[in-house]
């Protein structure tokens, strides 16, 4: 399978590709796929050729290539003016319409203040579902004093654990975790879960068995 990232920073280092690094980390670390990073930095001027002539040279041609034939795409973009960069939508402006229909998408944005927060949702998230992509439900925002804290590490794995499972689902519904496997198991008024099984998944014990042993305790 590959795994495409797109990464819109300005700089470099960059936040953004720091953020797009760890989303790839998150993801790769649970489904076995190849990865290529697109840095649209690097694309800048083709990008600009390419609106003006009307065609891609070869390394901006080999980007849409790439993006077009990913399994999974991780798309992550410095904010200005309070939306994705011109550079971000420039290079999916030139994105054939029909090449992210379906396509599993990993959203991520960075920016200075926790004020821009909501830019994965209000700009992002309508930019590609208008192309038709399968947009995750976990869009991760980045400030500069989210860096280091435990709560950005949480989204970190779980929109990596979604797309992951995006892009391999059967691998991921061969193998329940427990939880989810208690999550699943059928409930009745008269029996209570307490236990996983091996062989079934779980164990259901008559409620009256369950409260006599807690009435014994």
């Amino acid at each position: 399978m590959k795994l495409v990232v797109v990464s819109a920073g300005l700089s470099s280092p960059s936040s953004t590709r720091l953020l797009a690094d760890r989303l790839t980390a998150a993801t790769l670390a649970r489904v076995d796929a190849e990865p290529e990073v697109v840095e649209l930095r690097e694309l800048a001027a083709e990008i600009a050729q390419h609106f003006v002539t009307g065609f891609p040279p070869a390394r901006l041609a080999a980007a849409l290539d790439a993006v077009a034939a990913a399994d999974g795409l991780i798309a992550v973009t410095p904010v200005f003016a309070a939306s994705y960069s011109g550079l971000f939508k420039s290079f999916f402006d030139l994105i054939d319409k029909d090449a992210l229909t379906g396509k599993p998408v990993l959203l991520g944005a960075t920016g200075g203040t926790a004020r821009h927060s909501l830019v994965t949702e209000h700009a992002l998230r309508p930019l590609f579902t208008y192309l038709r992509a399968l947009v995750l439900p976990t869009a991760v925002y980045a400030a500069s004093e989210d860096w280091g804290e435990q709560g950005l590490d949480r989204r970190i794995t779980r929109a990596g654990t979604e797309l992951a499972r995006s892009m391999a689902p059967a691998a991921h519904e061969a193998a329940p975790d427990v939880d989810t496997a208690a999550a699943i198991a059928p409930r009745s008024l008269t029996g209570a879960i307490t236990s996983t099984d091996p062989a079934n998944g779980f164990t259901i014990v008559p409620f009256a068995q369950r409260l006599a042993a807690l009435q014994a305790d």
